[in-house]
């Protein structure tokens, strides 16, 4: 096995409780070939704002833990320092990001590994040699999409809310994966690395005020395919955060005011609607037809046939079908589904229920769940949950606000392990 040397990508901003850990965990991995590159990051306008005060002093305190390390080769970019922050819209983690990861690109090997990770996650000390003997088993791969699990908070509120959060993001990427669609990840800023041939290749990661390790993995995807299994996990922290725009904290925040109207649980059948589209790109390829994507396609482009310049421009059926999945891309995914599921609505219990009663039936019965649409039905045998049967010998209705979190989380684990089994079947997509 070769031994590529690993670039530690990590931005830093108030981070007073988490920096002395993760630089701990770093001290500790057992994989020696790394070096870290930190960006201690805020906006300039923080120093005059009292408000803001107490994160300046954090990221001062952050610089001098920085300065005193000597257990492996750091570097610090600062951009909080008065007069080095950021000016204008040019701030957020993004940009920390996009900072560090340029900086890496401009001194490392083409075939060096940028490892992006946030201060708040924790991992393993086998970590680092995870994600440099997956890289090294799939050299062509453009990124490595690692998996995650969220570790439960004390407090109950937010305990609840990433309960939530999270469920959403694995029945969304197990719906994904089911129809094939080339944009099954899970993109998370502390879970993913990537060569440096490939970050060059994409020109880089483009800065944004969140979301940036979405977009940033489409254009990876785009270029190439990803790595899906990793033999260790990491452990992103469950908090409550406004830091950034969208994303696990400011979800868990609205969520937990009542507000998941941006993470809803679609229903199963509009992602079928996604793959059924997929199986006509071929037939797309003489004639544009009638599907609920070309119609919504059509509405997102403003083209009275958005196939027609693709078809124009392709030699080959494949160009072709790959030309589509590059305009039907992760994002208008997301924006069709959003789209669709205004038009058919549908509770998100009610399908999280009728998805596992579809694909799971067996396991349905062991996490003894009923959305309260259909008929009770005593269940025996293997009761794995402290779910009860409700007083008519049915099973107990699941909600996300009523339910008990061990419930809740048992739902979370079962979907753990199940994205853990079809990563690992499908390591490369």
């Amino acid at each position: 096995m070769q031994f590529p040397h690993i670039h530690v990508a990590l931005p830093v901003m108030d981070e007073p409780e988490w920096l002395p850990v993760i630089l701990s965990l770093i001290e500790q991995q057992t994989y020696r070939h790394f070096s870290v590159v930190v960006c201690v990051n805020q906006p300039e306008a923080w120093w005059v704002d009292p408000s803001r005060l107490s994160a300046c002093k954090n990221n001062t305190q952050s610089l001098s833990l920085l300065e005193n390390v000597s257990g492996f080769p750091v570097e610090v970019i600062d951009r909080s320092s008065r007069g080095a922050g950021w000016i204008g819209k040019r701030h957020g983690v993004g940009w920390a990001r996009k900072t560090v990861m340029d900086q890496i690109s401009r001194k490392a090997e083409p075939d060096d590994i940028i490892l992006s990770l946030d201060a708040d996650t924790l991992f393993s000390e086998c970590y680092f040699e995870s994600v440099a003997e997956a890289m090294s088993t799939h050299p062509h791969a453009t990124a490595l999409s690692i998996p995650y699990y969220h570790h439960l908070p004390d407090d109950q509120d937010a305990a609840r809310a990433i309960l939530r959060y999270e469920i959403y993001m694995r029945y969304y990427l197990l719906n994904l994966w089911r129809i094939k669609s080339p944009y099954a990840f899970t993109a998370l800023g502390s879970a993913m690395a990537f060569p440096v041939w490939a970050y060059r290749k994409v020109r880089g990661m483009t800065p944004k005020l969140s979301g940036e390790d979405f977009y940033f993995l489409q254009k990876l995807r785009k270029a190439g395919k990803l790595i899906n299994w990793n033999r260790e996990k990491v452990f992103p922290a469950a908090r409550f955060s406004s830091r950034v725009f969208f994303g696990t904290g400011p979800a868990m925040i609205r969520g937990s005011g009542g507000d998941w109207g941006s993470y809803p649980v679609y229903s199963y059948r509009l992602f079928d609607e996604i793959g059924e589209s997929y199986s006509f790109f071929k037939e797309m390829y003489i004639r544009t037809l009638e599907t609920p994507v070309t119609r919504i396609l059509q509405e997102q482009t403003g083209e009275e046939d958005p196939f027609a310049t693709l078809r124009r421009n392709s030699r080959e059926m494949h160009q072709f079908i790959r030309a589509c999945h590059e305009k039907f891309d992760g994002l208008r995914i997301l924006q069709y589904l959003k789209k669709r599921h205004q038009e058919e609505g549908g509770q998100d219990e009610e399908n999280l229920v009728d998805w596992l009663k579809t694909f799971y039936p067996e396991e349905l019965i062991s996490l003894m769940l009923d959305s309260g649409n259909t008929e009770p039905e005593t269940r025996t045998g293997a009761n794995r949950s402290s779910a009860k049967p409700n007083a008519n010998g049915g099973q107990k209705k699941f909600s996300f606000t009523d339910s008990s979190l061990e419930e809740i989380d048992q739902v979370r684990n079962f979907l753990v392990v199940e994205e853990d089994r079809v990563r690992k079947e499908n390591p490369l997509f």
